[in-house]
């Protein structure tokens, strides 16, 4: 048990609906939580948030989050984690000028295709991947072409970086995971020259970059104040939400996955080296240990009962569907139109083939199309020639429905296993443990499991006949073109799912 002499470690994480903060102990004991709320502008394909509302919330959630420790207590680093993809403009002060665009705002959308075009293969091979039209760096282009104002000394900055610099009191090096769509080099941590000339940023204007986990400054007087935090902690450079969930989850080595099955549903790993495949919406981040995390999301997930049960009771409904039988529809559960992983399709929509017999059936054909859909996106990634093994790391908001967990080990023919603090900002405390130790000493000390779902063969040999109906389905419909064939994910005792 960690004493009152040992250190603390601060995760922040800047969400969409809220900030949250964990103060961690070195033995993976939680200290302290504090969560604060933001506020959102959306319409006409915009969506906005004002960064001063960031930083408001970060001092209230981490004020929180260090009042919860018991008596003073030292903290050894501070590490933040934000959406990937949000940027904004700030002048040398580090004041915005005008709002943030968030990840999903799509004005700029419609010019990425000829943004990407600009520049050359050669290029985007050394970047990792070439960028979709959500990504940040359409966005980074029209923020400097309608925003930046030239010979002012503006600045363009990702979400954490704004929040890193006023930890700081100044400017501080951009992560490459937060950094990554926005065209960044992760193997030289570097801007290539062709993507900053397409995104006609003037010198200076686009941050430095660093590799995550590196010491970029330290916790400044005035942000001391602001956020309960010690001045002089050291702050430790991010990395992207969906990364920092995978560190939360302990997901580090090579063949080791974690799948966060929220609102949507993202798939994230470790591998030795670097896959990627746009067809199948596939890309890398580079790790903090110098190896890579592949992965993708999809645009499906848990977010689709929402909007096909609106207002059920979804644990009445757990108990009154058949999920270890094949319901009497498949269902591909596509909320919107547009999917992103474990292929792209822009055009794709949800079906049903088949009629349900009654809403239970409904319902069990919708969680079955979600754990068929995963199924799918491993396949896929081992296709890839990554390595996927054992026993599968499961987060977000789905793993409080055991019934689900039960049916996706079942169709997924492995063991889940639910960590006990899954949450991002718990992520961003482990990397800032691993300042002054490896990071896989600091992920075996504080990472720890609290439950693990085995499968059951019978159940899956009973629905296999429904996720190869599914699988024939995509395929004909020509969404899967181009993104491979899928091959057999290996289960824990070697055998390969037929």
């Amino acid at each position: 048990m960690s004493g009152a002499a040992d250190p603390l470690w601060v995760g922040i994480d800047i969400g969409t609906q809220g900030v949250k903060a964990v103060a961690a102990a070195s033995d993976g004991g939680v200290a302290g939580r504090g969560s604060a709320p933001l506020r959102s502008s959306r319409g006409d394909g915009r969506h906005e948030q004002d960064p001063e509302e960031w930083w408001a919330a970060a001092g209230r959630a981490a004020r929180e989050a260090m009042a919860g420790a018991a008596g003073p207590r030292r903290v050894g680093a501070v590490a933040v984690c934000a959406t990937s993809g949000t940027a904004l403009v700030a002048d040398a002060r580090l004041d915005p000028v005008g709002p943030a665009l968030m990840y999903d705002d799509a004005r700029a959308a419609g010019a990425a295709p000829a943004l990407a075009a600009a520049v050359d293969d050669a290029t985007w091979e050394r970047v990792g991947s070439r960028p979709q039209p959500h990504w940040a760096f359409a966005r980074i282009a029209h923020l400097v072409r309608t925003v930046l104002r030239p010979g002012r000394g503006d600045l363009v900055l990702h979400q954490s970086d704004f929040v890193n610099g006023r930890l700081n009191g100044g400017p501080v090096a951009a992560d490459t995971s937060h950094a990554l769509k926005s065209g960044a080099d992760p193997l030289a941590a570097a801007w290539p020259g062709r993507v900053a000339a397409a995104l006609g940023a003037p010198p200076g204007a686009l941050p430095e970059l660093v590799a995550p986990g590196t010491v970029i400054g330290s916790v400044c007087a005035a942000a001391a104040g602001h956020t309960g935090i010690p001045e002089g902690t050291p702050i430790v450079a991010g990395m992207t939400d969906g990364c920092a969930a995978q560190l939360a989850a302990g997901a580090l080595e090579p063949g080791r996955w974690n799948s966060v099955l929220g609102t949507t549903l993202v798939l994230k790993g470790a591998s030795e080296h670097r896959i990627a495949d746009p067809a199948a919406g596939v890309y890398s981040h580079r790790s903090p240990d110098g190896r890579w995390w592949p992965g993708g999301a999809s645009s499906s997930g848990a977010g689709v009962l929402t909007a096909a049960f609106p207002g059920a009771d979804l644990a009445a409904m757990d108990a009154a569907a058949d999920l270890e039988r094949p319901a009497s529809a498949v269902v591909y559960p596509l909320p919107g139109r547009g999917e992103r992983f474990p292929f792209t399709a822009p055009d794709a929509a949800g079906f049903t083939l088949g009629a349900p017999r009654d809403e239970a059936d409904r319902y069990a054909a919708t969680l079955q199309g979600v754990a068929f859909l995963e199924r799918l996106c491993l396949e896929r990634l081992a296709g890839l020639g990554a390595e996927v093994r054992g026993a599968l790391r499961v987060t977000g908001g789905a793993v409080a429905s055991p019934a689900w967990t039960r049916l996706r080990a079942d169709v997924l023919g492995r063991p889940l296993e639910v960590p006990e603090s899954a949450e991002p900002a718990f992520g961003m405390a482990v990397l800032a443990a691993a300042s002054d130790t490896p990071l896989s000493e600091a992920v075996a000390r504080m990472v720890r499991v609290r439950s693990r779902v085995e499968p059951r063969p019978e159940v899956g040999e009973r629905l296999l006949g429904s996720y190869r109906r599914l699988v024939r389905e995509l395929a004909e419909r020509g969404w899967t073109a181009g993104a491979g064939e899928p091959a057999a994910v290996r289960t824990a005792n070697g055998r390969g799912v037929r």
